[in-house]
């Protein structure tokens, strides 16, 4: 575990060079498809505002008795964090930030690679600080040794899944995907960061077999009860926008796009 860059909190370097690098793309993707208005400022400050805020809050309401969570103050200063709760927070930012500014635009299809990218570059601070995973039961994965294992609440000695390289991993993959492949499909504007979060929710319920997060009810942490309702909801909107039409015209977009 390395807890520190120097003076800095490991993990809220990463955090911090992660949303660097997804501000980054995303203006790099604006400027390709020739979107310049100067709102989309406004909107990206408006999704790390909200991220940041969810990211950190969004783990406050865990007991229905509200008398048994922690304070606001003291989930603030010393709650989880938590990604779901940030890219939920992000989606409300940028919709509080368009509906203030006026930006009509579907800005989906410049998020999605730079929050896959930018996710893969933040995880890097949890691989660094958190608990890795689940005991693998073979030969691979991540052994702690006893200083690091009781700082995060693991074991020691033991490999463990290295659940959170995993996720770099698919996150690289996506980004690849998105910025190489999906963003020439000519797709209706705004569907890619859907597909992206779609397929993220499936990985990510995946992944909570071996991360190692305290079961919440019916045999599910609690990010998978969050996952096991919001992947459907995406699932059908793509369904419904199938049926409904929206992807009929998608070859003739992509040679309009390339005409221009």
């Amino acid at each position: 575990m390395i807890p520190h860059v120097g003076p800095i909190p490991t993990h809220e370097l990463f955090v911090g060079l992660g949303v660097a690098v997804a501000a980054a793309v995303f203006f790099l993707e604006a400027r390709r498809r020739g979107q310049s208005d100067e709102r989309l400022l406004h909107v990206v400050l408006g999704a790390v505002t909200g991220g940041a805020l969810l990211m950190r809050m969004g783990t406050w309401l865990q007991h229905v008795d509200l008398r048994a969570n922690a304070s606001l103050v003291e989930q603030w200063a010393h709650g989880n964090r938590s990604i779901l709760g940030g890219l939920v927070g992000a989606w409300l930012g940028v919709h509080v930030a368009k509906r203030l500014t006026g930006y009509r635009l579907r800005t989906g299809d410049l998020f999605a690679p730079a929050v896959a990218l930018g996710m893969a570059v933040g995880r890097i601070g949890c691989l660094l600080t958190e608990e890795p995973g689940t005991p693998t039961g073979w030969g691979f994965g991540i052994t702690l040794d006893a200083t690091s294992a009781a700082a995060v609440g693991s074991v020691a000695g033991v490999p463990l899944h290295p659940s959170f390289v995993y996720e770099i991993a698919f996150h690289l993959v996506a980004f690849a995907v998105l910025w190489f492949w999906l963003r020439h499909r000519g797709l209706p504007p705004g569907e890619t960061f859907v597909w992206y979060v779609a397929a993220y929710g499936i990985f990510r319920f995946l992944v909570e077999l071996v991360r190692g997060n305290d079961v919440a009810w019916l045999g599910m942490t609690r990010p998978q009860l969050f996952l096991a309702v919001t992947v459907p909801l995406l699932l059908a909107r793509i369904i419904w926008r199938w049926r409904s039409g929206a992807y009929a015209g998608a070859p003739e977009r992509r040679l309009a796009e390339v005409a221009a």
